[in-house]
């Protein structure tokens, strides 16, 4: 971490906020100051917490240094630049850092092009940019034009509202919508949605299925959850949302779950995740219950679902992408 190398002072301990933070051997050899975490993402969120960080929500005051793990997309990464900035104390010093593959020259530059000159290390194929003292030459106009940036905003004709950063943040994702079109209209009962985004799919089957009597939304990015709240506030059922690991298994038992479950990490492919998802979907679902399930053609899911499932079958095969419904063993 810059702030071990010398180059940047660490301040009394508690008077550093890490936006973003991620748990590793760089933060825990600098327990000893005490940084302030914030972190949205489930499972990282509970990683920090394991290795004894606090860690908490948005709105947590100023800090003298202010942390950030840059995000690769442009808008999201330019919000949280100014987040820091807003967080920081006059003559307080933000320091960011990105994985040069991910856009880490352009995060440099917004940085300076924000709060003034920045100095710059290199290493690891990664960058890290901090400020000056925060004085005078931070750009108040466009400190309050990037904070608007993260603000949830109306997309698709003003049906959704959605954010920069997230999943198919402006759009439908082609896989889910392939699996909205070809849901069975005689779901019903208690359903359940598997990483449910900011709501689409959700959505779809509240308007699709008469039958349903409930849905619970789980899902890890509580950026993404916050919009599926709103997206959903006029539901006609009751609907639950559960800031939630997927991967650690859900509390309750569904007759239902549907699901378009990830399968990246960066930009690293892990079907792992998706095998999870479908574990997790098996022991969650009550004898008879069915699993809607999409995901690109070529994903190896095939063993997870006959694992957990006595009856698999293909609903869609389009576009390169797999609808599947598969039916858990009645007792």
């Amino acid at each position: 971490m810059v702030p071990d190398s010398g180059a940047v002072a660490w301040p009394p301990p508690g008077g550093a906020l890490f936006l973003r933070a991620r748990t590793g051997p760089a933060l825990n050899a600098a327990r000893v100051h005490r940084p302030v975490c914030e972190q949205g993402f489930k499972p990282f969120a509970d990683a920090l917490a394991r290795d004894g960080f606090e860690v908490s929500g948005e709105n947590l005051g100023r800090f003298p240094l202010v942390m950030l793990l840059a995000p690769r997309q442009r808008e999201e990464a330019r919000a949280l630049l100014a987040r820091a900035v807003a967080q920081c104390e006059a003559g307080g010093v933000v320091l960011a850092c990105a994985a040069n593959k991910e856009g880490a020259r352009t995060m440099q530059d917004d940085l300076a092009k924000l709060a003034g000159p920045v100095q710059v290390l290199t290493k690891n194929h990664c960058r890290a940019a901090w400020t000056a003292p925060l004085g005078e030459a931070v750009d108040r106009e466009l400190l309050a034009q990037w904070l608007a940036l993260d603000a949830p905003r109306p997309i698709l004709d003003g049906r959704f509202e959605s954010r920069p950063g997230l999943f198919a943040w402006d759009r439908i994702d082609a896989a889910s919508a392939l699996l909205a079109a070809h849901l069975p209209t005689d779901l019903a009962g208690r359903g359940a949605d598997l990483g449910a985004g900011w709501g689409y799919l959700a959505s779809e089957v509240l308007a699709r299925c008469p039958g349903v009597a409930g849905l619970d939304l789980f899902e890890a990015e509580a950026r993404a959850l916050e919009l599926a709240r709103r997206n959903l506030a006029g539901a006609h059922v009751p609907v639950a949302f559960h800031w939630h690991d997927v991967v650690a298994g859900v509390p309750g038992t569904f007759d239902f779950i549907v699901t378009n479950p990830p399968f990246h990490q960066g930009r690293a492919d892990l079907p792992e995740l998706g095998q999870a998802f479908i574990a997790t979907a098996a022991a969650a679902l009550r004898p008879g219950g069915r699993l809607l399930l999409v995901a690109n053609r070529h994903l190896p899911y095939e063993q997870a679902l006959a694992r957990g499932f006595g009856q698999v079958r293909k609903l869609a095969d389009e576009a390169g992408f797999k609808v599947v419904e598969a039916r858990k063993v009645a007792a």
